[in-house]
Formats: C-alpha cells, sequence, structure tokens
C-alpha cells in the first residue's frame, strides 16, 4: 500500500508562486507512482484570504482535524524555510506520532 506523504511548504508571501511550486512536486510526486501526494490546504487558500486572521483560522483548523484523524502517514518539508504554519504542521505531526521528513535544504533540522 502507498503511503499518503502530507505536502508542507510556505505559502505566505508569494501565494500565487508558492502555490505553482507545491503544483510542481504534487505533479512530480503523482507522476513517480511510488507515494499519495496530499496537500488539502490549497482548496482554503483558494477559497479563503489568508489576510484575514479569522478566514486563515478556519483553513488551520480545517488542516488541525486532518492531522487529528491522521490522514496521512508521513509530513514531507518543502521550500527554504520552516513558515509558521509549517510549524504549527509539524507540532501536530509529532504529537500524532506522525513522522516528519525534511526534503529541501530550507528545512533540514526539523
Amino acid at each position: 500500500m502507498k503511503k499518503i506523504i502530507y505536502i508542507a511548504h510556505p505559502i505566505g508571501g508569494d501565494v500565487p508562486g508558492n502555490l505553482e511550486k507545491i503544483g510542481a512536486i504534487y505533479r512530480s510526486l503523482s507522476l513517480q507512482k511510488l507515494v499519495i501526494p496530499f496537500a488539502p490546504y490549497i482548496a482554503p487558500i483558494s477559497c479563503l484570504d489568508d489576510n484575514v486572521p479569522q478566514e486563515r483560522a478556519i483553513g488551520f483548523e480545517h488542516n488541525k482535524a486532518l492531522f487529528d484523524r491522521k490522514a496521512m502517514d508521513e509530513v514531507w518539508l518543502y521550500g527554504d524555510r520552516i513558515s509558521n504554519g509549517m510549524a504549527q504542521e509539524i507540532e501536530w505531526a509529532n504529537r500524532m506520532g506522525i513522522p516528519v521528513v525534511s526534503m529541501s535544504e530550507g528545512t533540514r533540522g526539523c
């Protein structure tokens, strides 16, 4: 059975550019057919305003529910840094015993 891999990546700052990078990661992992990539935050970030604290909180609430249900087998970290949102995802994963794997130089040491 293939592992379900949660793609953790910074979004804030250059939202369109970061969503494009996440899409490329998703595509690459999908085409390799070794794992099932999972980026459930794409729908909320596309429909809610990340700059409005109440709407950002809704997106985080939805994501936390997925972590609480252990909807993924591992969390893979991508990007040039660990964003505040990623730090929260790492904390949730650690609390639930979900392995966290650094996949890029900017996320090493986490």
